[in-house]
Order: structure tokens, then C-alpha cells, then sequence
């Protein structure tokens, strides 16, 4: 009998060493070096571990992925996946399976996850608005409809974050409004509203401090800074210059403020229309300079010690990276990383950039030290990267 339990301890053991439950196929591991990479073209995703490089499972039907984001839950298992088509899907990176999937809206543009982890917000289209759900079982907490004062059509609602305090940040794009809304208590969310930010506000972003709240403006040029700490304050424009400006440009080649990178005091953001890099001082938020680079750049990434930026462009230069330095702002080297040059995600502490590269239907990853190429996973019209280190970060 001993004899006996010591054989089913081993191989326990062993199936756990492995990441494969005994009698089951879902993983016995930890979840800090997991990542989902969106296949945008397929409506899936595909689960990575990022320590050995290489995919783990491959998740389907999960809808339009065409303009996908991911959270994470807080223990990290589960990612929740906003798809263009208002779905709202909930999967098990340990078991590669859907939990959940409800189809909430006509037509969506990306979700937070709350401060403790209890509440998915959805930032809708059509209709217009914010919606509240349950992490657990998906079910329907809170409806913000996104009316503005004075008008009963509703708004299309960007740039939704999640904020200290139990709180989410989002746009009115068409009424050109700033809400803050409370979820301590999710029966009755308290709403703040902010009007006459600036037109057309297009898509936001949270710094890393979860502290200021940015709106960029696709209808005029300029930025709107919102402090958290003092909203009584209320929005301020910054960056004047800062859009397209005499350069009228379509939608697609506006670049998105997730973006935009902050290393330390100072904020490295795509110049609109333009082969430079931007260079702003967050302490008065202000231009300071700009770095000539090989395209219109499209991400400005930091990586996590603030030490690099990493760089991808608008087609038709989609098919390089730039590395700048922070400390002399020189460009330290240019890859080729192959068309179609998409979306780019560090490793937890830094060591590794993943990139994707749609045409090559490739993720590649570079060591940011030696900038050398380690791996190349295949991965099917590969677009955002996300891993699972978003589910310990505000705003991500």
C-alpha cells in the first residue's frame, strides 16, 4: 500500500511538474509568466508562457476580435476579451477554455476590471455607455447610459480605464464630456460629469500612478489632463499642438494614447502625422522636443525600468522597430521585424519585448539587452499581446 501511494504521489509529481492536472486536461501551475495573444482574423486567442516561449492552448469562438482588449482577473486565471461585436468573453487560461460568453451590446470599444477585481465595465458604441458586470458569472450589475446633459441620444463612449477607489474614467466622444464614475457601491454608482472637455474627445489613458486621466481630442488639436487626486479642479488642455493639425488625417492613422509612453518625468508620445517621437515633461506637461524616427510611429512603449522605448510604425513602415535611449535620446537600433508590425508587449521585468507580425503570421521575441531575436512563435494574424503582469497594474 505504501509501495502503491508512493507510485501515485510521483506521478503527481510529474503531471504537475509538466502543468497537466492528473485526470484532467486543465494546467497545475502558477499564472505570473501567461499571456493571451489575440488572432484577430479567427476570433481566437492562443495562451502563452512567456518563460519557455510557447503556446500552451488555443481558445475559439470568441467573435469579432477586430479591435480586441484583455484584463485580467486578480488571482491572474482568467482574462476577460472585449470583442468589436459587444461580446464580452470570459476564458480559463489553465484549462484553454470559455468560461462565459454574452454578446452585452451592438458594437463595443474595450473594458476595465475594477480595483478589487469584483466588476468588468464595458465602454459600448451602440448602444451608447458603460456597462457593469459581475467578474464571477458575468451578470449585469449597472447600466451608464451615456446621455448628455440637455440631450437624449446617447454618446459613444472611449477611452474607459479603471482608477483608485474603486472607480472608472471614461470619454463621451460626441458630446465631448469627461465622466468619473464610483462603484463603491455598484446598486447606485455616482456619476461626475465634466462637460465641454474639448470635440470629439477619441480615446484616453490612465498614468501608471493611476493619478491623471488624458483625453486626446480627434475633433480639435490638443490634449485634456484630468487630475484624479483634485478633479474639483476640473480638466485642463495641455499639449495644445498636439493632433493632427494642418495634416488631416483618417481614423486609422490616429494613434491610440495606450500608446504613449511615461518613463520616470517624462512622457514619450507619436507625433500625429509626422516621423518623430515626442518628447513632454509630465511635471509642467509640456513639450521639451521631439526624435526623428524611421516612420509615423504608431507605439511608444517603456520598458519597465523607463531605461528604453521601444517603437513601431504606420504602414507602409510597419516593418521596423526603433530602440531609443531615454537617458540621451539617441536611437540605439533599428530591426527588421517583418510587414505588418503590430502590437508589442514587455515581459514582466523587461528582459523580453514580444512583438507581433501580422503578414508573417509570427510573434517574435527580442531580448531587450543584446536586442537579438530569441523565439518566433506561429501564431494566426497576430495582433494584441497581452500578458498576465496587466492583472497587478491600474489602467491595464
Amino acid at each position: 500500500m505504501i509501495r502503491h501511494s508512493l507510485v501515485i504521489l510521483s506521478l503527481a509529481l510529474v503531471y504537475a511538474a509538466s502543468g497537466v492536472a492528473l485526470g484532467g486536461e486543465c494546467l497545475v501551475r502558477g499564472t505570473g509568466d501567461l499571456g493571451v495573444i489575440v488572432e484577430r482574423a479567427a476570433g481566437s486567442v492562443v495562451v502563452v508562457d512567456t518563460t519557455h516561449h510557447k503556446i500552451l492552448s488555443r481558445i475559439k469562438g470568441l467573435g469579432d476580435l477586430s479591435h480586441a482588449s484583455v484584463v485580467y482577473s486578480r488571482d491572474a486565471r482568467y482574462a476577460y476579451l472585449f470583442g468589436r461585436d459587444g461580446g464580452l468573453s470570459k476564458v480559463d487560461l489553465l484549462c484553454g477554455t470559455v468560461v462565459k460568453r454574452i454578446v452585452q451590446g451592438g458594437n463595443s470599444i474595450g473594458g476595465a476590471i475594477s480595483q478589487d477585481g469584483t466588476l468588468v465595465a464595458v465602454s459600448n458604441y451602440e448602444p451608447g455607455g458603460v456597462k457593469l458586470f459581475s467578474a464571477e458569472s458575468l451578470a449585469e450589475v449597472a447600466d451608464i447610459p451615456a446621455t448628455p446633459i440637455g440631450n437624449s441620444r446617447r454618446s459613444k463612449t472611449v477611452g474607459l480605464v479603471d482608477a483608485p477607489d474603486q472607480r472608472f474614467v471614461f470619454s463621451l466622444f460626441d458630446s465631448g464630456e469627461i465622466w468619473i464614475a464610483d462603484l463603491s457601491n455598484p446598486q447606485s454608482p455616482a456619476i461626475r460629469k465634466f462637460r465641454d472637455v474639448g470635440r470629439q474627445p477619441y480615446d484616453g489613458l490612465i498614468t501608471p500612478d493611476g493619478r491623471y486621466y488624458i483625453a486626446g481630442l480627434f475633433g480639435e488639436d490638443g490634449v485634456v489632463l484630468l487630475d484624479l487626486w483634485h478633479p474639483e479642479h476640473g480638466p485642463r488642455r495641455i499639449l495644445d499642438h498636439y493632433g493632427k493639425g494642418e495634416r488631416k488625417l483618417p481614423v486609422y492613422k490616429m494613434p491610440h494614447l495606450e500608446g504613449w509612453a511615461i518613463a520616470g518625468e517624462r512622457a514619450f508620445l507619436p507625433a500625429v502625422g509626422y516621423h518623430e517621437v515626442l518628447v513632454v515633461d509630465t511635471r509642467e506637461w509640456k513639450a521639451v522636443g521631439s526624435i526623428p524616427v524611421h516612420g509615423q510611429p504608431v507605439f511608444v512603449m517603456a520598458r519597465p525600468d523607463g531605461r528604453q522605448i521601444w517603437v513601431n510604425f504606420a504602414f507602409p513602415d510597419n516593418d521596423t522597430i526603433q530602440v531609443i535611449d531615454t537617458e540621451s535620446l539617441n536611437i540605439v537600433k533599428t530591426i527588421k521585424t517583418g510587414k505588418g508590425t503590430l502590437h508589442m508587449e514587455f515581459a514582466p521585468r523587461g528582459g523580453e519585448i514580444w512583438i507581433s507580425v501580422r503578414d508573417q503570421d509570427r510573434v517574435k521575441v527580442y531580448d531587450t539587452r543584446s536586442m537579438q531575436q530569441l523565439a518566433s512563435l506561429p501564431v494566426a494574424k497576430p495582433s494584441g499581446i497581452f500578458f498576465t503582469v496587466r492583472a497587478h497594474k491600474t489602467g491595464l
